[in-house]
């Protein structure tokens, strides 16, 4: 097992691959785009920051996990080892079991002549028996270096809201504190969903939350010339460049596309119309011709369409009148998640859109659009012709539905002219 922490490590491999980078930590601004809290970054990657672990926290594609590669090419891998959870435990042990180059005997010779292998176990007892392991190693590096190991586990998000994904969690974060205390090991969760961090607070005492956002104006410029200068050796007017961070913001990934592309602008609009068919697909509302067979999908439906509406109008509303400021760029409207649910007058959706990237909950509970496209999107779809009518009468269908399904019809037979009914019981 100490093997997996000496220095030089496959995920860095793979990176330098995919980034046509050198391995060697040299000229790091020419291949990665430097963040405020990058420096930071590199202290917990570098065992310097103790007596913690931590929780990265944001939206697909705002460079958390670059963050994370970025300060373990600093130190070359050195201390350092990085796996993707998985929905399915059994791959979760796999995945591990191969991050810290421990073998689980799956060819174990005996189960050729027994039933049983050499020793009764699960997927969890088996990662417990690794963290064991990777226990006793991390003391011997304190005693040797006198820094803890580091563990980044990568999408944890994947990691299933269920029982066995409790059990997995519970076993993880009670490491994560026990080695924090003892300065033994720091173990980084990433995660693109806030529910992550909901099931991490419970038990936490020890635990940072680092929120990952968007660049502000100034980086996201900056950033789109480096990707432009690196795929096309040349850099783009200004004016046009301020004109693509009002389309797509300073979401990485989005300005990485856009620097791709020969037509920029295109390649923004795109990027929004993408983002709009998804949540149309998904969420649009049938309005007063719906069927009673749909009305339950069509509650979730609608919860979506009010709250993305609610967003567009608090906009409209909101202080500050030009759609980014200055230096820190896009303010998108927010709200915080319990008046969030009581827009939509339901308690369990808010973070169901979060995990379908219709709307991003922050480290601090706030609800926005996921992304700048996102919400470009939602104020194409609020300005439709019609728009508001058509949500009107989809809420109206939903209720005369609702109303019916509680409703009991009674129907006479034989009755005369003048007959009265007389009502029974209380």
């Amino acid at each position: 097992m100490k093997n997996a922490f000496r220095p030089g490590d496959p995920v860095l491999v793979l990176a330098a691959l995919g980034k046509d980078m050198p391995l060697i930590p040299t000229a790091p601004d020419t291949y990665w785009v430097q963040r405020q809290e990058q420096e930071q970054v590199n202290a917990i990657v570098a065992g310097l920051d103790v007596g913690h672990y931590h929780l990265f926290l944001g939206e697909k594609g705002t460079g958390k996990t670059i963050l994370l590669l970025e300060a373990m090419r600093r130190v070359d891998g050195d201390g350092v080892s990085m796996f993707e959870a998985h929905g399915d435990i059994e791959i979760f042990r796999i995945r591990l079991g191969k991050a810290l180059d421990y073998e689980f005997h799956e060819d174990y010779i005996g189960a050729y002549f027994s039933e049983r292998g050499p020793r009764d176990t699960t997927a969890l007892l088996d990662i417990e028996r690794a963290l064991n392991k990777l226990e006793k190693v991390a003391l011997e590096r304190r005693k040797e270096v006198g820094r803890p190991l580091v563990l980044v586990i990568n999408q944890m998000h994947l990691i299933r809201d269920n029982d066995n994904g409790k059990d997995l969690f519970e076993l993880l974060q009670q490491r994560a504190e026990h080695w924090a205390t003892a300065n033994l090991a720091t173990i980084v969760f990433n995660s693109d969903e806030y529910w992550v961090y909901e099931r991490l607070k419970q038990l936490s005492t020890r635990m940072e939350v680092h929120s990952i956002t968007d660049l502000p104006k100034p980086e996201a410029l900056a950033a789109l010339n480096s990707y432009r200068q690196r795929y096309f050796k040349g850099a783009l007017p200004h004016s046009v460049q301020e004109e693509i961070y009002d389309r797509v913001g300073g979401r990485l990934a989005f300005l990485n596309h856009v620097a791709k592309s020969p037509d920029v602008i295109a390649a923004c609009d795109r990027i929004m119309e993408v983002e709009k068919t998804w949540f149309l697909n998904q969420c649009w509302i049938l309005g007063k011709e719906m069927d009673d067979d749909v009305v339950d999908q069509q509650k979730w439906a609608c919860a979506a369409i009010i709250l993305a509406t609610a967003l567009v109008d608090e906009k409209e509303t909101m202080k500050q009148t030009p759609s980014s400021d200055p230096e820190a760029g896009h303010i998108l409207p927010s709200f915080p998640i319990h008046v969030a649910q009581q827009i939509i007058t339901r308690s369990d959706y808010v973070r169901e859109f979060n995990r379908l990237n219709f709307f991003s909950i922050t480290s601090r509970a706030e609800v926005t659009p996921s992304s700048v496209p996102m919400y470009r999107a939602f104020k194409q779809i609020v300005a439709q012709p019609g728009f508001r009518e058509h949500l009107h009468a989809t809420v109206q269908r939903i209720a005369d539905i609702e109303s019916l399904k509680r409703t009991r019809e009674l129907v006479l037979k034989d009755v005369v002219l003048n007959d009265s009914i007389r009502k029974g019981g209380t």
